[in-house]
Order: C-alpha cells, then sequence, then structure tokens
C-alpha cells in the first residue's frame, strides 16, 4: 500500500482549535525552514478564522502572512481552507467576489484549497472549484460530516460521487466535531475509495477522545492522507499530534517516512509558544478537556476555544454545559445542518441567545434568519413550519443557488473603501471584513504618513508621478513610492512590483 501522506495543521486549525486563531506571523516565520524540511505532504496555514484574526486581533495583513510564509517553505505545499461561496466570512459573496479571492489566494502561494459547503450543497461550491482548477491549484473539496437521520452512508457516497464529477482532484472527510467513530470511519473510507477513484483525506478533532483511533482504522480501510498537529498543539478541540501518528505508522506498510527528529525539534520550538498562551489566558484549559459527550453536541474543536472565550469575556462561562445542551436542539430545530462554520456560529449565537435571555428564539441574528430563508442554501431536511413561522414569519424562502440573486460587488466594495486600499488584497480584504479591515487600513495610514510632510497620501499623489520619485526628498520619497506604487498595483492587479511591507516614517 502506499504510504501515508500528513498535512500539519499547527499553523492554521491546531492553532485555531486552542488559541483562538492568535498565532502571530512572527511566531510562525522562524520554524518554517525546518517544518519545511520534515516531508510534510502540505502545511495548513492560511485560511479558516486566520484571515480575520489577523485584522481584527493582531494588526497583521493576513495576504502579507502569507507572502512571507511562501518565500520561506520551498518544498512543501501550503494548504488552505475556504468556505465556498462564503469565502473566509460568515455570508454569500457574489461569484465575482468569490473568482478574484481565489485567484489572489494562489498568486500569493496557496497550492491546495480545501473548499466545503456548510450545508454539503453543492451548488455553493461549483464557482470555487471552476476557479481553483482554472488557477491551477489543486481543489480538495471537504464533505462535512455529521450524523441525523438524513446523513447516512449512501448520502455521503452519493455526495463524493457529485464531487468528483464537479471537478474535485481529492475529497476530505472533514469531521469538525470529532465524532466520526473508528468502526464507522472504516466503514465510510471503504466504500468512498469504492465509489470515488481520487484521494481520500481524514481531517478530525481529538474532543470526544477518539480521533486518533479513528484515524488508525481509516488509514487500515486505504485514506491516503490525515491532517495532525505537531504535539504542543493537538489534542483537546485539536488534531491528533502527529509525532505519535508517525511513531505508530512507522511499524505498518503505510509509513508516512517524516523525519522524526525534525518533528521533535519542531515540537520543541512550539512548546514555550503554547504555554505562553496558556499563561495570558488565551489558551483555556478546558479545550484540553476530553468531552465524549461532544457526541451528542457536535461542536466543532475550532468553535469550542472560541464558545469559551465569548462566555468568559461575558462573564457567563459558567453557563457553558447550558449553552453546550442547547446547541443540539436549535440544530434539530434548524433541519440539521452540519456544524460547521458559518453555521456553527449561527447555531451557537442563537444557543447562548436562547440560555441567557431565558426565552427560545425571542433574540434572533440576522443570519439565522437569512438561513431560514434559503439564503445559504438548501437544509440537509425541512425545517418545521412552526420554527419558520417563529424566525421569519411569513417571509418566502428561495429555492435557486443563492449566489444567482447578488450582482457583482467588487466595484461596490473598491468605491466604499477607496484609497485606504492601496492593493487590490486590501479591496478584498474589505469584501470579507469591512469593519475590521478598514480600521486596520487607517491605522496603518496614520503609522506610515509623514504628517511633518503632507497633509495626507493624496496630496502628495496629486502632486507627484511614479517615474519623478527618485528626484523627491528622502522622506518624501517613501512615502510616494509606497503610496504611488502601491495605488497602481490597486488598480493593475498583474503589475509586478508589490509592497512587502510599510515601514514607519519618523
Amino acid at each position: 500500500m502506499n504510504p501515508i501522506s500528513i498535512t500539519e495543521t499547527v499553523l492554521r486549525d491546531g492553532q485555531q482549535s486552542l488559541i483562538a486563531t492568535r498565532l502571530k506571523t512572527e511566531e510562525i516565520l522562524p520554524i518554517l525552514e525546518k517544518m519545511d524540511k520534515v516531508g510534510y505532504y502540505s502545511m495548513e496555514v492560511w485560511g479558516g478564522a486566520t484571515f480575520d484574526s489577523c485584522l481584527h486581533f493582531l494588526n497583521e495583513d493576513p495576504w502579507e502572512r502569507l507572502r512571507e510564509i511562501r518565500k520561506i517553505v520551498k518544498n512543501t505545499k501550503l494548504q488552505m481552507i475556504l468556505r465556498g461561496q462564503n469565502l473566509l466570512g460568515y455570508k454569500h459573496y457574489a461569484d465575482d467576489v468569490v473568482e478574484a479571492f481565489i485567484k489572489k489566494s494562489i498568486e500569493n502561494g496557496i497550492d491546495i484549497i480545501r473548499v466545503f459547503d456548510a450545508l454539503n450543497d453543492t451548488r455553493n461550491m461549483e464557482t470555487s472549484i471552476r476557479v481553483i482548477k482554472e488557477g491551477g491549484a489543486h481543489c480538495q473539496c471537504a464533505i462535512c460530516y455529521t450524523t441525523s437521520p438524513v446523513h447516512t452512508l449512501d448520502y455521503y457516497v452519493e455526495l463524493s460521487i457529485k464531487l468528483e464529477k464537479l471537478g474535485a482532484h481529492s475529497i476530505c472527510i472533514n469531521d469538525m466535531a470529532g465524532i466520526l467513530t473508528p468502526y464507522s470511519a472504516f466503514e465510510l473510507v471503504k466504500k468512498l475509495k469504492a465509489a470515488v477513484k481520487i484521494p481520500l483525506c481524514m481531517h478530525a478533532h481529538c474532543t470526544s477522545g477518539i480521533a486518533s483511533m479513528t484515524y488508525l482504522k481509516a488509514v487500515e480501510a486505504g485514506v491516503d492522507i490525515i491532517d495532525t498537529a505537531i504535539s504542543p498543539f493537538s489534542q483537546g478541540a485539536s488534531q491528533p499530534p502527529t509525532e505519535s501518528m508517525v511513531l505508530t505508522l512507522k511499524e505498518s506498510p503505510r509509513d508516512p517516512k517524516l523525519d522524526i527528529n525534525l518533528l521533535g525539534e519542531i515540537a520543541d520550538y512550539f512548546r514555550p509558544i503554547k504555554e505562553k498562551y496558556r499563561e495570558n489566558g488565551i489558551l483555556n484549559p478546558k479545550v484540553m478537556n476530553v468531552e465524549p459527550r461532544i457526541i451528542t453536541y457536535q461542536v466543532p474543536g475550532g468553535m469550542l476555544s472560541n464558545l469559551l472565550l465569548e462566555l468568559k469575556e461575558q462573564g457567563v462561562e459558567a453557563r457553558y454545559k447550558e449553552v453546550l445542551t442547547e446547541i443540539p436542539r436549535v440544530r434539530k430545530d434548524l433541519g440539521f445542518p452540519p456544524l460547521i462554520t458559518p453555521l456553527i456560529q449561527m447555531v451557537g449565537t442563537q444557543a447562548i441567545f436562547n440560555i441567557l435571555s431565558g426565552v427560545r428564539y425571542k433574540i434572533i441574528p440576522k443570519e439565522l434568519k437569512d438561513y431560514v430563508k434559503g439564503l445559504y442554501g438548501s437544509p440537509s431536511t425541512p425545517i418545521k413550519d412552526e420554527i419558520k413561522t417563529k424566525i421569519i414569519g411569513d417571509m418566502k424562502i428561495i429555492t435557486q443557488r443563492p449566489a444567482d440573486l447578488l450582482e457583482p460587488e467588487m466595484d461596490k466594495y473598491k468605491n466604499e473603501i477607496g484609497d485606504l486600499a492601496i492593493t487590490y488584497e486590501d479591496v478584498l480584504s474589505y469584501a470579507l471584513f469591512p469593519r475590521s479591515s478598514k480600521k486596520f487600513f487607517e491605522d496603518r495610514l496614520n503609522d506610515n504618513i509623514n504628517s511633518g510632510t503632507c497633509d495626507s497620501y493624496k496630496e502628495i499623489i496629486t502632486n507627484c508621478k511614479i517615474e519623478e520619485i527618485n528626484e523627491i526628498d528622502e522622506e518624501e520619497r517613501i512615502v510616494v513610492a509606497l503610496v504611488a506604487s502601491a495605488m497602481a498595483a490597486r488598480d493593475n492587479p498583474s503589475a509586478e512590483f508589490r509592497i512587502s511591507k510599510i515601514k514607519r516614517i519618523k
């Protein structure tokens, strides 16, 4: 049998599941050279919640993070996760936004894009699949694993066949909550291997304590790739530890042949970083707990750390288990959606509102109303009329592909953000996260314009052409070079020059 391939998740899902994506770029870059020598199939480094976290919490440009990683990692494929028509945001975006974002992700260094839809509605994945393939990247389509009366083996077989026909290069069984039991995994992998010809990947979380056993049975059944996290950022709400899986499989015909000594050095690097986040409270010890009842709650690992953090910030951490118990009730009400972003946020938020208000569905977020109206796609099973009435009254439900209702949006976003966006990627950041990106751009501008030289960068651009840059005073030259080049890059995305970092001018 072929050696098992391993995707390392510490830089994306591993840290997202344990420290709510607070890992900084400066903590990532020093270890990349060693990671690049291990022999991983790929490294998951981008997407998910990392994008928003860079802008909102870390005051970093997520695109710059990707470019810096790509500069160092030469031998290993870089991977990201993308929520189909939701991209990395929490709503559906028009096709032109989806196309532009995927193209730029590939241009900036991504090799493999794992794309999924929270409802397993393939209509919401079609545009992404097409653009990924056109861009020359590997399209890995994920099926969101969950259990319910409608989520049967036949359901997943039919879904996988459909994704293969749509053009997937590989398929990932995405057990985002860690609820896939070992023998069920064996049966599922066997069925899918018989149904499709493309490689299969297994992704799970250790929340319920069974993921390592699930991986082992999946490997025995013939799965091709497994997702693991280096040991300091493994277990709990994260993935099984890379080193442990490598040592286990070393004794089998599926030996991944990774450099175990290098893995030990990488673990040593991340150990004090994890301890830092434990000491500052970002790493909540509860996300490391084994909770077999998660098979009932079905809450993904990444959501557990965020849920705990949110309840703690509101001073109601003691009601954590009440909220967890309410989540499956809300899920049943909503037609058994897989609990994955953005649906876990909707279901989780509604569960919090239900518990804290004391009255179910007294407070209903707009996003949940949009979901019930069909604006996110079709639920796994129809929502009961009484629940629909409680949430949206007599409003009409749509049945077509939600994105077909959206007009092109890129020009709108470009006009809204105006000159604050100095690259085409900035416009895309604004399209996904307008509030946090705008603040980031404003802070960047304040940090980089020499207030003693001019009132604003518009004044400089008005009075200077790019070719005149070298003829200006040094302080002004730096400002003009940054702004003029960036504005030209924004207007001409294929321009060869790029701004890597803007330094404060004193």
